[in-house]
Parts: structure tokens; sequence; C-alpha cells
């Protein structure tokens, strides 16, 4: 059998090598347009600010590897300008032909480059492969770049970002939307704004670029920034056209699999960037574009073809992203992709520490999860703050996958001492309150627009006096029931603490002393602080 496999990606490699696994006799050939097969793309930001040190250590399985160890013929350099579907073979630019009997179209994406005036005026680039940042970092090497612009806040946008503040570049970032990272809602993204600023970043939000000048580049408003390298971090657009031209059928912008990611054309195969997923949430059909997807989709299709089937999986988009000292991860909807469903959700957001407060160095972890109040599904989850963010959603992104409800988090039973964890761990508190959302024992209250309500700030004295919001009323908790007589009636009131536990017990309080319309401020002052300061 010839299995002939188009893109050395995560795809392609992961399909070759298990189904090398499983087939000893197959003859498996991938023909790879650049010359890289198997690059460890997601890293491609730290190799050029020189957390990676090595070029070797991007390659995550050379041609020569996948010869020796799999017996996989792997060509570089080779592009595929022909699919002929009758024949079942394949015609490349230098007019070679390659049969096959299973195809599997593993053409990846490419970087999106807008047709800016003045491209020629400053040196600029991409960062999709690694040829993209070799050039990268030979440019900024060999001219003593001292100033960068990029283009987009999108992963790598913000990792480059980073990396740039590691070789001392003086850097903006400009994003055309009113928030980097739009994966996550506004009012988490905000800390990591807030991040990037802290360590020197020129960030600038709501502006496109508009022309790019020899010394720098113009905004629409007019603004000049000055840079001597510009990159474009503006998201990736998926190579779908030789399956096109092949008659192969696309469905919004992807080739179109089912569920063993097979195509429209019997044995033909497509995985990763170019192809089709689920979205796990809303059952949409949507276009893949995250390294963990492919490789599991490469993995699948070599099981169908060695007569091992199973169903793929429709993605849960779980990710993470390190922005400086702070960590965010997601995975399921956001509130905006939720409101793009037209799903009604409630939402609940938590504030506590990485690991237990009395062990050194624990760090702040803000804890977002959008849910449905009356079944307790749950829809999406976001976290920022340090160490362990990752591992948080990982296990929401767990139990969502095993159709899991807001009980679960609650009921969670997660490996705890204090330098890992807290008894209760942030997956197991925000489940308490969401169950306690359900149950009517309080009613959480989100934003930054108090009009129309009595806030009430049960913090310390000495908290009150050092930062509040204007208009607040101070009674710290433990007082509260001696001066409970205090507290206006005529209005609905917002109760909030430092981190939105003692809120809580606060509006209990109140609740169960014949005061009606009262609110807990989910994540208190942290939260508040987080998006306005």
């Amino acid at each position: 059998m010839k299995v002939l496999i188009i893109g050395g990606g995560a795809g392609g490699a992961s399909c070759a090598a298990k189904l090398r696994r499983l087939d000893e006799t197959a003859e498996i050939l991938v023909l790879e347009q650049t010359p890289e097969n198997s690059v460890a793309s997601c890293g491609l930001p730290y190799y050029v600010g020189g957390v990676i040190e090595d070029r070797a250590d991007m390659v995550a399985a050379s041609p020569l590897l996948f010869k020796k160890l799999f017996n996989i013929e792997v060509k570089v350099n080779t592009e595929v300008v022909t699919i002929h579907l009758a024949d079942k073979h394949v015609l490349t630019t230098a007019g070679d032909v390659y049969d096959y009997d299973k195809l599997v179209l593993a053409t990846g994406s490419r970087a999106i480059i807008p047709p800016l005036k003045g491209l020629k005026n400053l040196p600029n680039f991409a960062i999709k492969t690694l040829a993209d940042a070799d050039a990268i970092k030979k440019y900024i090497a060999e001219n003593k770049v001292k100033s960068a612009l990029i283009i987009g806040g999108g992963f790598s946008g913000i990792e480059l970002a980073d990396n740039f503040r590691v070789l001392g570049l003086k850097t903006t970032l400009v994003e055309a939307g009113t928030q980097i990272l739009p994966v996550v809602d506004e009012d988490m993204v905000r800390q990591l704004e807030k991040e990037m600023r802290n360590h020197g970043i020129n960030l600038i939000l709501g502006e496109r670029v508009s022309e790019l000048l020899p010394n720098g580049a113009r905004l629409e408003n007019g603004e000049e920034i000055e840079a001597q390298i510009a990159v474009f971090s503006l998201g990736n657009k998926p190579n779908i056209e030789l399956a096109q031209a092949a008659g192969i059928e696309i469905e919004n912008g992807f080739i179109k699999v089912n569920d063993y990611m097979q195509t429209s054309v019997p044995d033909v195969y497509a995985c990763g960037d170019c192809s089709t997923t689920k979205d796990f949430v809303s059952g949409a059909v949507v276009g893949g574009g995250m390294a963990g997807p492919a490789n599991r989709q490469g993995r699948l299709i070599a099981c169908h073809i060695a007569g091992k089937p199973y169903k793929s999986s429709p993605t849960l988009w779980t990710g993470v992203i390190k922005v400086f000292d702070k960590t965010a991860a997601f995975c399921g909807h956001s509130e905006k992709m939720l409101k793009q469903y037209n799903v009604p959700y409630q939402k609940m957001i938590v504030w506590t520490t990485t690991h237990a407060g009395y062990y050194p160095n624990a760090e702040w972890l803000a804890l977002k999860v959008m849910f449905d109040e009356k079944s307790g599904k749950i829809y999406g989850a976001q976290a920022v703050g340090g160490d362990g963010v990752d591992k948080r959603i990982n296990v929401i992104s767990t139990i969502m996958r095993l159709n899991g409800t807001t009980e679960d988090l609650r009921d969670a039973e997660l490996c705890y001492a204090p330098p890992y964890s807290n008894a209760k761990d942030a997956i197991n508190l925000i489940g308490m309150a969401i169950e306690n959302i359900r149950e009517k024992q309080f009613k959480p209250y989100f934003g930054t627009d108090f009009d129309g309500f009595t806030v009430l700030d049960v913090r310390s004295r000495a908290s009150y006096e050092e930062k509040h919001i204007d208009g607040a009323i101070n009674i710290p908790a433990g007082q509260l029931r001696d001066r409970m007589a205090e507290i206006p009636r005529d209005k609905p009131i917002l109760v909030h603490c430092y981190r939105g536990y003692s809120s809580y017990v606060v509006v209990r309080i109140l609740m169960q002393n014949g005061f009606k319309d009262v609110f807990s401020y989910a994540g208190g002052w942290q939260q508040y602080e987080a998006e306005t300061m």
C-alpha cells in the first residue's frame, strides 16, 4: 500500500509515524514544500529571543531520523501543484509524478500579510516557519536592531513581544481590536495587557497600521511609531487551494472532512490547519488551527488507513500562553463566543492563590467559568495568574470532555500539599460558588458600573482608606451584625471584599436579615483592580 502525505507538519508527521508503527510494510512518502519537516513551530518566538539557543532543538524529527527510525521517505523542497484524483497521483513543480493508494492532505496554513502601503520601506517578516525565525534573528543581529513593531496581538505576537524584550528591543505592539488575545474575555485579559506594559511594551489597542515607513510605521490616526523592523502576527490562512483545484469539497474555507478525517473523495484524508473540525460546545463545523488536535487527527488517519478506525473528537480549543511573568489558559467558549451563538449563560469568577498562602511564593490566580445555570453544563473556562494556571484549565477541559457539570468542579478530588495547591483548590472553590448560585444562595455581580447600587466595602478600614470605590460605604465584615442599621435600604446593595469570599458571607447574613436585593461582587477588589488599574 502506497500512502502519500502532503505536508510534514504536526498532522502529517504524526500520521506517518503512527502508520509505520501499525504497518511495517506500507510504502510511506511525505512531500514537504518547505525545507522544514516536523518543526516545533510553537517554539519559534523563544528561538528568536534566544531562550531556546540551539537551532537543532527546533526540529522535532529530521528527514534523516524519519528514514532511519521509521523507514519513511521525506522529500523537502517539494511542492505539489496538481492532484489527479482519477489516476491517483500527484504532480510536483519539478515534473515528478508520485502515485498513491491513500492520500493525506496536511497542507497546513500560511501567515497573513496584508497589502499595506510601504511594505518595501521597512524590513518586515512573519513568524510561521523556522526560516522566518532565522531571518528575524539574522536581521536583528546583523543590523544591531534596537526597536521593533509587532502588528497583531494574537499568540505569536504576544510571545514575540516577550522575547524581543529579552533581546532588549524597544517594542511596540499594535492591535486593531480593543484587546489582545481575543480568545480570552476582556475582564480576564486586562491583567495580561497590564503585564505587558509593566515590562516596557508600548501596547496600542484599537488602532491599525496604515503604512510602513523607512523608520517605522504610521497608524490610521496619524501617529507614527519608531521601529527598525516589523513583524506581522495577524493569524494564518489555510492552504486549501490544492484540494480545491482538484475538486475536493470545501466547507467554511477549509477542506471538509467527516468523523474519520475523510474528505469528499474516497481514499483522500485531511487534517490540521487546512481541515474542518467540530466545535465541542456548539457542534458547529469550524476550522482547525492548534497543534494538539492536528497531532491527534494525524494519528486517527493512520489508524483508519491501517484498519483500526475510531471517530475524531470535537475540539475544545484548550490552550495556554506565557505573557512575561503571567500565564493565561482557556478551554471551551468565551463569553464573546457564547453571545455569537446566542447561548444563554451564567458566569463566575474567583480569585485564590496558586498554592497555600502561608507557603512561600504564592501568587494570585483568577479563574472564570461560563455555565448553564439550570443544568450545570460547563461552556468554557479561563484562568490568569502564576504557576498552576494550566493544570486548572486542563482539569476543567477534561471534565468538559467527559460531559461533567459544575457539580464535578465542586467535588473534584485533586492532589494537595501546601507547595502545590490549597486544600480547597481553585477548581473546588469555583464549583462551590457556582452551586451556591444555582441554589439561589447569592447573586454575583460583574463589571465596573456601580450606578444604582449602594456599594458596601467589607474590607478592613486600613484597606478601604488605602484604595476604595468612589462612594462606597465601609463596614468591615466582622462588624456587620453590630452596624447593620447603617446600611441604606433604598437601593440594591453590592457587597465587595478583597477577593469575593467575605462578601459572600456578608450577603448570606444580609439576606437572612431581611435584605432582598443584595449582590456579591465576583472576585472582589482583586477583580475590580484587574479591570480598572
